[in-house]
C-alpha cells in the first residue's frame, strides 16, 4: 500500500525565522551578552537581566545561609550599586545591618535594599491596598521593590471587607494611583469588590492568612481567579515580588510610548 505524503504543518512565521540567517544571528548576539557572575560554587549571579526584562535581579533569602546572602549581595552590589532581598530571615537583619550600613531593612516585609534607589519613573503612582494588617508582609515587599525602582507608592492598609467603610473613606488616594495592588487573605474578597468600583489595572496578591479552610492561602487564591470582576491579575500566594514586577512593566511600557511620541 502506497503511504501518503506527509504534509508539513509548520508556520510559515517559523520556517522564515529558522531560514533567516540575520534573526538568528540578532538572537545569538542577545544571548552571547547576557552574563553572569558566579559566587563560590552556589550562585550564578544574573547581572544583565534588568537590561533584557527591565526588572533586576532580587536574591530570594528563604533557604540560604547568611554567608551566602552576604556574600550574593557584595558581588551584585559591586556591578550595579543597587541590590534588593526578600524573605530574608529577620535574624539575619543584624549582621546584614552590620555590613552593609547605608542599607534599608524592612522587617514587616521581610526585605531588603542595599544602595540607593533608581532615578523617578514619572509622575506615576501605585496604590498597594491590604485587606487587614497580617496581609502587610506581601505589601511591603512590593512596595520596597517598587520605590527602589524610582516608583511613588500610596501605602493604603487594613481596610478590608469586614469594615467596608474604611475603602471607602480612602477614594481619593485610591484614584490617584495608576495601578492598584491589593493584598488579602481569608475569603480574599477585596480585590473583586476594588475590581467592581475603580478603572486601574488591579494585582492581587492573595495571602497565607486565616483559619482551617483559608488552606494557607489556596482559598483567597481561588477566589480571586474566579472573581466576577473582570481585569483583575493574581499573583502567587505571598509574591509581593511578582505583582511588584507587573505593576513596574506596566508603567515602564508607558512612560516608553510616551517617551516615543515626545
Amino acid at each position: 500500500m502506497r503511504r501518503k505524503k506527509k504534509t508539513s504543518r509548520v508556520s510559515p512565521q517559523l520556517r522564515d525565522f529558522v531560514s533567516s540567517t540575520s534573526e538568528i544571528a540578532e538572537m545569538a548576539k542577545l544571548l552571547s551578552s547576557s552574563t553572569s557572575i558566579g559566587v563560590k560554587d552556589y550562585a550564578e549571579i544574573d547581572v544583565s537581566r534588568f537590561e533584557r526584562t527591565s526588572f533586576p535581579e532580587i536574591i530570594y533569602c528563604e533557604n540560604k545561609r547568611i554567608d551566602q546572602i552576604v556574600a550574593i549581595t557584595k558581588r551584585l552590589y559591586a556591578h550595579r550599586k543597587l541590590v534588593l532581598g526578600t524573605r530574608c530571615p529577620p535574624e539575619y537583619f543584624p549582621r546584614l545591618k552590620r555590613t552593609f550600613r547605608s542599607g534599608r531593612f524592612i522587617q514587616e516585609g521581610q526585605c531588603f535594599r542595599v544602595g540607593n534607589p533608581l532615578p523617578g519613573l514619572g509622575p506615576f503612582s501605585i496604590g498597594i491596598i491590604s485587606a487587614g494588617t497580617t496581609d502587610i508582609m506581601a505589601c511591603e515587599e512590593a512596595a520596597l521593590i517598587l520605590e527602589s525602582l524610582g516608583v511613588e507608592v500610596e501605602r493604603i492598609y487594613d481596610v478590608g471587607v469586614a469594615g467596608i467603610h474604611r475603602l471607602f473613606a480612602n477614594d481619593a488616594r485610591i484614584k490617584h494611583s495608576d495601578v492598584l495592588i491589593v493584598a488579602a487573605g481569608m475569603e480574599g474578597a477585596l480585590p473583586s469588590v476594588i475590581g467592581g468600583m475603580y478603572h486601574q489595572p488591579i494585582i492581587a496578591i492573595p495571602t497565607s492568612v486565616g483559619y482551617g479552610t483559608a488552606l494557607a492561602g489556596f482559598t483567597a487564591l481561588f477566589a480571586m481567579l474566579t472573581s466576577c470582576s473582570p481585569g483583575i491579575t493574581v499573583v502567587n500566594i505571598n509574591n509581593g515580588v511578582g505583582a511588584a514586577a507587573a505593576a513596574f512593566k506596566i508603567l515602564k511600557l508607558v512612560r516608553s510610548k510616551q517617551e516615543r511620541k515626545a
